[in-house]
């Protein structure tokens, strides 16, 4: 039997070396819970009752019991519901042209065949650097026909230029013979994209989803100029005007029901409404994750 022996080159840590660990340690623990607080807060604070919330307004670790009468009221509530379908609405209209767009930018800007690229590329970083401000968008979106409608929330912010560039960094990774053996096949530039690099970089394609994800389900500035009903607005104004401790969603159910007026009650409630409108988001995540790390590495070593 061989036996083998350990390795006794093993680097041996100092004091040093170990006060500085628990240092680290004691920072980064600090940390999460700085971050994790505030999470937990909401989430006990939805499940209690409204005069436990108001009476420990700094600091709640945990419930007085499981209320569920705010989570109740919360999907009771016609314009709450309404607005997550909304949210949910643009998203879906919203993803499939924003990748798409994306990826074409993306591809146009890491082609060596295509003309007048240096100018293209020039007049998009300057779209990141300059805005035309925000009477000319407003006066554009309401001559287009898009005031009032979900589209004016979803094709003004069609494409982010920084995304085209990481998608550009990441369609450049692709070998280039590939491309090459299906041009001599026949294949055209849309074939090539859709067909070739597409499934090559999917990693970074999930990144790009949850990019703009996470940026349409926070956005509220546009609904807020673009939006004057309250029936199309989506989750995130709807849910400030809850934080906002206002009666504009009135009363709910069909017998006339509990409205927003209670002081301890509306509390409950505003915790409940944030947490509906986060637990969507956070489950995108589990189903990215996998991809996410690889993804957003993309370029970031070059050799």
């Amino acid at each position: 039997m061989f036996k083998f022996k350990k390795n006794r080159n093993k680097i041996r840590k100092t004091r040093e070396d170990y006060i500085i660990d628990s240092i680290v340690t004691v920072i980064l623990v600090a940390f999460s819970l700085i971050c994790f607080y505030p999470l937990w807060y909401v989430l006990v604070a939805s499940v209690s009752s409204g005069s436990h919330v108001v009476k420990n307004p700094g600091l709640l670790l945990l419930p007085d019991g499981i209320h569920t009468n705010a989570y109740t009221l919360a999907f009771a509530h016609p314009l709450l519901m309404g607005a997550l379908w909304n949210s949910i609405k643009i998203l879906l209209m919203s993803l499939p042209i924003n990748i798409v767009m994306t990826m074409m930018c993306g591809y146009f800007m890491a082609s060596t065949r295509m003309k007048f690229k240096k100018i293209v590329i020039t007049l998009l970083m300057i779209t990141m650097y300059f805005h035309g401000g925000l009477i000319p968008s407003y006066l554009n979106v309401k001559d287009l026909g898009l005031y009032n409608t979900h589209w004016a929330l979803v094709l003004p912010g069609a494409l982010s230029v920084y995304n085209a560039i990481i998608c550009k960094t990441a369609i450049e990774g692709v070998p280039s013979s590939l491309s090459e053996s299906a041009y001599i096949d026949g294949a055209n530039d849309i074939q090539v994209l859709f067909r070739i690099i597409m499934p090559l970089i999917k990693p970074t394609l999930a990144v790009l989803i949850l990019y703009y994800g996470v940026a349409h389900w926070n956005s509220w500035f546009a609904a807020s100029i673009y939006l004057t009903e309250d029936e199309l607005r989506p989750m995130q104004n709807i849910l400030r005007s809850v934080l906002d401790a206002t009666n504009s969603a009135g009363q709910v159910g069909s017998d006339g029901g509990v409205g927003l007026g209670s002081d301890a009650f509306s509390e409950a409630v505003k915790y409940a409404a944030i947490v509906i409108a986060t637990v969507p988001i956070l489950c995108a995540y589990p189903f990215l994750q996998k991809h996410f790390a690889k993804g957003v590495m993309i370029g970031a070593v070059k050799g």
